[in-house]
């Protein structure tokens, strides 16, 4: 088994081999992972954080060593707080990093930072303050940053900096936590699941007071929420139809 850890600001990570593959998911600066599978041009890893698999390109990573994966993995997480911030590098060179990127390997890169970190678990009540910073932040498939999102990797950056850990895809998402009942039981920071024709998981949101959802649709946004589904409130129509509310913490 070998292991790297990303040295860039978003790395993507694609369903397959090669640079025209679909975007399954970023991969931010600091986040290490297993390689699961080597070819002379691609890795194929498995992201510690949660345990996520795609393709990433071997330029855009560094190797480490089992000893430094497994202390990686044993620090207490440190994530930049700041939508846009950087690291120095050599040379004085700027690294640009996304809100939610790990700081646990500075040391190991022999990289400085100066701006704003979280390393604790906050309270439940954060949940929607961190959500609204992503407020408007563009549709992206596979995206995890304010400059592209979708559903489920918006939930779980929100989760991931307040100390925790969502699964990657909504319908994995959907796996955690207890389901409620009545959507009058949900609390501000639970988690709405939506399902299509088919039954299939295939959106998630952050539930807010009132009866408003927070989501990415389009863009991060805020629309209303009851038992029917997700009401838009640009398109005065139903635009996702309520499976389950899970309330994660």
């Amino acid at each position: 088994m070998q292991y790297g850890i990303c040295n860039l600001s978003i790395v993507p990570l694609r369903f397959e081999p090669k640079d025209t593959s679909e975007l399954v998911s970023q991969v931010l600066y600091g986040e290490h992972f297993k390689v699961i599978e080597k070819r002379k041009k691609w890795s194929r890893i498995r992201l510690a954080f949660d345990s996520y698999e795609g393709w990433i390109d071997n330029k855009q990573y560094r190797d480490i060593s089992k000893e430094e994966y497994v202390i990686f993995d044993n620090k207490t997480p440190n994530l930049t707080a700041d939508l846009v911030d950087f690291v120095s590098c050599e040379k004085d060179q700027l690294i640009p990093i996304p809100l939610g990127s790990s700081l646990i390997a500075l040391d190991f890169f022999k990289h400085t930072f100066e701006g704003q970190n979280i390393t604790k678990e906050l309270p439940k009540k954060n949940l929607i303050e961190t959500a609204l910073l992503f407020l408007n932040a563009p549709y992206l498939w596979g995206g995890r940053t304010n400059f592209g999102i979708d559903c489920s990797g918006f939930t779980q950056m929100v989760y991931k900096l307040n100390g925790y850990r969502l699964l990657r895809d909504a319908s994995l998402q959907a796996t955690q936590g207890e389901p409620l009942s009545f959507i009058e039981e949900g609390e501000p920071g639970d988690l709405a699941f939506f399902d299509n024709d088919e039954g299939i998981i295939t959106h998630v949101g952050i539930i807010m007071k009132e009866n408003y959802i927070i989501h990415a649709h389009g863009k991060v946004r805020i629309d209303r929420l009851d038992h029917t589904g997700i009401f838009n409130t640009d398109t005065k129509r139903y635009s996702h139809q309520l499976r389950v509310i899970k309330k994660i913490i």
